[in-house]
């Protein structure tokens, strides 16, 4: 049922109203009176009762909580807030005099200029300077400079910071002078706002009990925020028919998941998949886009600034493209005419040496490759 609500006037009036209608002679209800100060007292209570009323019919809904009201109303449902996701990037450390062999340890701390935001040194067993056994990157005699994977301490956006606003080393290191970020801090998010939870929320009780791929997309959207797949049904890897098999293909936005975030996946699709089936998950196929163009600018433009603007746009546009999209070849003229107004004639346009479209498959993605703009 609608509730229906009264504003401070509308109250004074009926109340009024009420008391002259019971009343056999004239009631002196002009402003200033003794009678009209009570109602308008009365009323000022029934305001506050009235909004005392709507809170509580706020909270008693989903669809109508907020913040903490929300979280506990879906923890009746043992459903939870997804957290905050930490920023990653590479930080590169330099030395003056690279005479003797340096040790960067995991868990070394540098920060902004300012002082405000803290990044720490993760181990990486990919890159050839980490040392299992020293716990940290060595840099040999000779060696100036070492680019090294770092995460922000706190989780959220604040950590998406941009290239050389990482300069302060907040922990000694031997041997090391200066610290950098050639590149931007991405992939950190907020917590997960009250939209998205109210919609997969509802998600959650529509996959409750069903075998279904719907249960399926909401145990992998549950595993943690920006995170996207495509889901190939009576397959096996390589395409091959299979029924009751099926693929999960996953990324973070990196083109290359962790091994961890691969399993935390698999065993959130364990615990829905139907009885009877088998799948896998798997990180997408990564093809590359080398992508060569010419621009033609004004005379009097800086062309050079514009060709970064074209790049830069090149670069977002085809790292957004989600699992198992098409790069279409003529998309990229468009995308350098898009990104400035002063680019006048795009010419010889390439994508991998030619002018097909980079097509990846259902378990492929697109990345952008070597971008050169003439």
């Amino acid at each position: 049922m609608q509730l229906q609500l009264q504003n401070f006037s509308t109250l004074v009036s009926n109340a009024a109203a009420a008391v002259q209608g019971s009343a056999a002679q004239l009631i002196d209800l002009t402003v200033g009176s003794t009678l009209r100060a009570i109602l308008e007292a009365n009323a000022s209570l029934a305001l506050w009762m009235q909004w005392l009323i709507v809170q509580v019919l706020a909270t008693t809904r989903a669809a109508t909580s907020n913040g903490t009201d929300l979280d506990t109303w879906c923890a009746d449902f043992a459903l939870a807030r997804l957290p905050a996701v930490p920023a990653t990037g590479l930080v590169t450390f330099s030395r003056f005099t690279p005479t003797l062999q340096a040790v960067i340890p995991a868990a070394t701390l540098v920060r902004t200029a300012n002082g405000l935001l803290s990044f720490s040194v993760i181990a990486d067993p990919n890159n050839p300077a980490w040392s299992q056994s020293l716990n940290g990157y060595t840099l040999g005699a000779g060696v100036a400079s070492l680019t090294v994977s770092a995460v922000a301490t706190a989780s959220g956006s604040l950590g998406n910071v941009q290239p050389g606003t990482i300069s302060l080393i907040a922990s000694a290191v031997s041997g090391i002078d200066t610290v950098t970020n050639q590149n931007a801090f991405v992939g950190g998010l907020d917590a997960e706002a009250d939209a998205p939870l109210r919609t997969r929320f509802s998600g959650y009780l529509a996959s409750r009990a069903r075998g279904t791929s719907q249960a399926i997309d909401h145990a992998i959207l549950s595993v943690r925020q920006g995170l996207t797949y495509t889901l190939q049904e009576n397959v096996v890897s390589g395409g091959t028919p299979a029924m009751g098999c099926f693929i999960v293909t996953v990324d973070d936005g990196t083109g290359s998941p962790s091994a961890t975030l691969l399993t935390q996946v698999a065993e959130a699709i364990e615990a829905v998949r139907p009885i009877g089936s088998t799948y896998s998950v798997q990180s997408p196929m990564v093809t590359l886009a080398n992508v060569s163009l010419s621009i033609t600018t004004p005379a009097s433009s800086a062309h050079i600034a514009i060709a970064a603007n074209v790049v830069a746009s090149l670069q977002s546009s085809i790292n957004a493209l989600p699992i198992g999209a098409s790069l279409p070849w003529s998309r990229l003229t468009q995308l350098a005419y898009a990104a400035d107004p002063n680019v006048i004639n795009v010419t010889n346009v390439l994508l991998n040496l030619g002018t097909t479209d980079v097509t990846p498959g259902p378990a492929g993605l697109v990345k952008a490759g070597s971008l050169q703009v003439a």
